[in-house]
């Protein structure tokens, strides 16, 4: 593989990606990227190609952790550092894998000269590496959490503190944080997405000429790496000059009071949190100028600064699709364009935009920062209409009293579709869970829902490892070595240690499961304010997947069969989305819809054993189609008890007369039976506990 790096100045289009880079590298307190956008669209290839663009860094000799020669950092582990000349290094690119672990991360102690030569020596990681370069993070959405908790840390404080196994270390951590990610894959925990200054979203132009440019270039870099960077040797050490030369102009830029009313007005106006938006517009506006040759921040900037800054702090839930009305940003700039104070308001005498050429000329023009529009069904407004009378069943599903009635005249419509299928209802308010764990201790993926053995954790222990040795336990491996050291022969300072001592951390954290929802569309459920509810009830339990970062799918059954509407995957946005459009009415094949769900829980314990599935049934309980359904689903129930599968089923039934069928359905399958209502955090306290016991009496039985 070819050490080379694809020439930055030879990507094709991603002028938003570019200039977000750009940007970053003339400012690093901008606060970085987050790259969003599907496979295959240059994001990685354009993280990589920015590190050969940026200038030198001055360090102190000999210091492991590039401390500045001119303000040393007062605790470096290598200091203290005299101030004065130091040389200088290439920036670096530290790539930060997704399954690091967090010693790799923050550093910790050489056990190597502790246990060989008895000394306490701290071995510098991943984020020392990065310090005043970049640490990229490709699928930065597949991070684990206990990862993510220390980027946050680090990024706020621009330091890193290590506390553990007798090692107190902290040292500058100050880098320039980019992520990619594709949203199919899952969604970034909202925290870690504050953290970065920008964000842009990135696509495959749909463009034939560009396509075609993009495969030749690619091509031609593969054939013979060296010899393409030499053609874009010009266009490269050009745009290193002016990365130089706006890095200079930087501080001289002038952010007037008009300037930064403009973009307090256009934070309040799309009411983000906090004020981290207000100041990363700032400092975007102010690098924008510089990289336009510019001491004076004009309206522009502040526009363009607002579409990089602000979409991906809009967003209130994970099902919220990224975006900026960019009528809305233009009304509240043209409003308090007034206000202005000084040349920033006049226009640019050069009549450049805040971009200047593209890097084939110099660098990206800046223009078009806005995001996609929002995707289909995120106006989730409540749908009216539908005779429910014309559902598809024949009545028997409707108990007395259900809520099945026909709409009043003048509110309904149509039918869409054939077999009593009904138009899609929007869903009810989404609300907060309470989590549903499934019972014992697992060992499957990180999480935040269920007990699990983990690599990352509260340390319960120690053992003897069982193959390769993972996270060691110092102190009860001396404690095994130290009773030795006479009969081994121990003459010096280092302990005599042998594979025998050696001891395995045992710790417990928290797994990721997969929730796996069976949703019943049937004519029974088909009634509009009782499907809403439903939706809304799956939607926030989705929410909790999405925050205890579970694997989610969905079944759905009605009519006469089942269907796997969603196989499992990370992502929630897309189980959200496939529940928008799901259309009610029909018959209720419950039986088909367990076996469904069955034979994907049996194919997923083949793909990813270690992951323990949760299986949560929302359903009035009914069974109605083909022979014997009651029996047929009582059956196809009993199966997931004997399988010990984790169980929840939602009692959708409403209505003055209750039959208890979902009940009788959550006994037979060996889980707990909550109501729609119930689900509400404030009214869920003892369901945890219930799961728990139906688990545990099963085990008993």
């Amino acid at each position: 593989m070819s050490t080379t790096p694809y020439p930055f100045t030879a990507l094709v289009g991603q002028d938003d990606l570019r200039l977000a880079l750009l940007l970053n590298a003339v400012s690093p307190r901008v606060g970085g990227v987050l790259v969003r956008g599907e496979k295959g669209t240059a994001k990685s290839t354009a993280v990589r190609a920015l590190a050969a663009l940026l200038p030198s860094v001055a360090v102190v000799p000999g210091c492991r952790f590039s401390c500045d020669p001119r303000e040393p950092y007062r605790d470096c582990p290598d200091g203290p550092h005299e101030t004065g000349p130091g040389g200088e290094r290439p920036a670096r690119m530290v790539e930060l894998p997704v399954g690091a672990s967090e010693d790799r991360l923050v550093g910790a102690l050489d056990m190597e000269r502790a246990l060989a030569e008895g000394v306490k020596s701290f071995e510098p990681g991943l984020l020392a590496d990065a310090h005043r370069g970049i640490l990229y993070v490709d699928e930065v959405n597949l991070l684990h959490d206990h990862l993510v908790d220390v980027l946050l840390d680090a990024a706020a404080m621009g330091a890193s503190y290590v506390e553990r196994e007798g090692v107190s270390v902290r040292h500058a951590a100050r880098f320039l944080l980019v992520g990619t990610m594709n949203p199919e894959e899952g969604e970034l925990r909202p925290q870690l997405l504050d953290r970065f200054g920008l964000t842009v979203e990135v696509t495959a132009s749909r463009e034939p000429e560009q396509r075609v440019e993009v495969v030749r270039r690619r091509l031609a870099f593969d054939d013979d790496p060296v010899a393409f960077a030499a053609r874009w040797a010009g266009e490269e050490e050009a745009l290193r000059g002016r990365i130089e030369a706006a890095r200079a102009l930087l501080p001289r830029v002038r952010l007037g009071d008009g300037v930064l009313r403009q973009i307090a007005a256009t934070c309040a106006a799309f009411e983000v949190d906090g004020m981290r938006a207000d100041i990363v517009m700032a400092r975007t506006a102010a690098a924008l100028a510089a990289w336009a040759g510019r001491e004076d921040v004009l309206e522009e900037d502040v526009r363009q600064a607002a579409l990089l800054a602000l979409p991906h702090r809009r967003r209130r839930n994970p099902f919220d699709a990224p975006g900026l009305d960019e009528e809305k940003l233009d009304e509240t700039l043209e409003e308090f364009a007034d206000q202005g104070d000084g040349p920033e308001d006049e226009p640019d005498p050069d009549g450049e935009g805040p971009g200047g050429g593209g890097p084939d000329g110099g660098g990206p023009d800046g223009g078009g920062g806005a995001p996609p529009p929002p995707r289909s069904g995120e106006d989730r407004s409540v749908e009216r209409g539908g005779s429910d009378s014309s559902d598809g069943s024949d009545g028997r599903d409707a108990p007395p009293g259900d809520e099945t009635a026909p709409q009043e005249a003048g509110e309904g419509a149509a039918p869409v579709g054939g077999g009593g299928q009904r138009r899609p209802v929007a869903a009810g308010e989404p609300f907060r869970t309470k989590a549903l764990t499934v019972p014992g201790t697992g060992e499957g993926a990180a999480g935040r829902r269920s007990r699990a053995r983990a690599e990352h954790g509260r340390t319960t222990g120690s053992r003897r490892p069982r193959g390769a040795l993972g996270s060691l336990h110092l102190a009860a491996t001396i404690r095994a070595a130290a009773p030795h050291q006479r009969a081994r022969g121990r003459g010096g300072p280092g302990l005599v240690v042998r594979r025998d001592d050696l001891r395995q951390s045992v710790r417990e954290g928290r797994e990721s499961n997969l929730v796996l929802f069976v949703v019943d569309a049937s004519g029974s459920m088909a009634a509009r304010q009782r499907m809403g509810a439903v939706k809304g009830a799956v939607l926030s339990l989705l929410l909790d997947a999405y925050q205890r970062r579970d694997k989610v799918g969905l079944v759905t059954f009605r009519g006469r069969e089942a269907e796997l509407a969603l196989p499992p995957t990370s992502s929630v946005d897309a189980a959200a989305a496939r529940l928008d459009r799901l259309p009610t009415g029909g018959r209720t094949p419950l039986a088909a819809g367990l076996l469904k769900a069955h034979d994907v829980l049996r194919v997923e314990r083949l793909r990813d054993p270690s992951r323990r599935p949760l299986l949560v049934v929302v359903t009035d309980g009914r069974a109605t189609g083909g022979p014997e359904p009651v029996a047929l689903a009582s059956r196809a129930a009993r199966l997931y008890a004997a399988d010990g599968t984790a169980s929840v089923v939602v009692d959708c039934e409403s209505g003055p007369v209750r039959l208890g069928l979902a009940g009788r359905l959550a006994g037979e399958l060996g889980g707990t039976a909550v109501t729609l209502d119930g689900l509400r955090a404030e009214a869920i306290a003892g369901l945890v506990k219930d799961v728990r016991t139906a688990g545990d009496s099963r085990r008993a039985a």
